[in-house]
């Protein structure tokens, strides 16, 4: 199918090593595919004028500034570099931040105190949040009520949780983004959700390199294939693919105003 309208890939990481040696044709690939725009979110320090040096060579690429929960405790920024960060051209978003429990072990205080942080420096710049969630869901709701995020709001990226968490983030003005996990024929619970999800707070990513959608399934991911996450949304939730993927742009622009503005 031949997708008219605009697409949008709301998370991907194309500053990674895995793009290293054919971004310009992943990239070229993403155009032909009708991938417009697309929001590059860093997760350590390291890569955070990488995303931006990419975010400035394009058009309709977007970048984010934040650490991932599960990179190393030392990774962890001051609020004033994480600021600084937050303030380059075409940085419209704080993230990906937030609560990782499956893959790191041990006394976690130090990623609620590293996601408090990054909630605090949203709400400074009013750029929303890119929240990643696992194993954690009462620990991220808690945080951000108690952290003041739905001042500024944002998206629960590639998301996989139950339609309760999934109504008290939108409760807190959150966006709900989908990943090519909704395509897999074991993902029939997040399928369920996703027909639930209201039109106008729908987003839809890949989280390239990983996670690649049917019928992609095995391969590195790119941008290109959101298109399979938007086709297969579609039929899930019934409704038409053009439709699907124009509501899910506005979505994008409403999430990330600053994108807008910087266009």
């Amino acid at each position: 199918m031949v997708l008219q309208a605009a697409l949008v890939d709301s998370h991907c990481h194309l500053d990674f090593d895995d793009f290293a040696e054919d971004r310009e044709a992943v990239l070229a690939r993403a155009r032909a595919a009708g991938v417009e725009h697309l929001l590059i979110a860093a997760v350590t320090p390291s890569h955070w004028s990488r995303v931006q040096a990419l975010a400035a060579e394009q058009a309709g690429i977007w970048a984010a500034a934040g650490v991932h929960p599960n990179e190393d405790p030392a990774s962890t920024p001051d609020l004033a570099g994480l600021m600084d960060a937050l303030a380059a051209p075409k940085v419209v978003a704080t993230g990906e931040t937030g609560l990782d429990y499956f893959r790191s072990e041990g006394d976690l205080s130090w990623q609620r105190r590293r996601f408090a942080l990054h909630i605090a420096a949203a709400r400074q710049s009013r750029k929303p949040l890119i929240v990643h969630t696992r194993a954690a869901a009462a620990d991220t709701l808690e945080l951000l009520r108690s952290e003041g995020a739905r001042d500024v709001g944002g998206v629960i990226h590639c998301f996989t949780e139950d339609w309760d968490f999934a109504r008290a983030a939108m409760d807190l003005g959150f966006y709900i983004s989908l990943s090519g996990i909704v395509t897999f024929k074991k993902s029939t619970e997040l399928q369920e959700v996703a027909k639930k999800i209201p039109a106008d707070r729908l987003l839809i990513e890949t989280d390239a390199p990983y996670l690649a959608p049917v019928p992609q399934r095995g391969r590195r991911n790119e941008p290109a294939y959101v298109v399979h996450v938007a086709e297969f949304l579609a039929q899930l939730r019934r409704e038409d693919p053009q439709a699907l993927v124009a509501q899910t742009c506005a979505n994008f622009f409403r999430c990330f105003p600053a994108a807008g503005v910087a266009a």
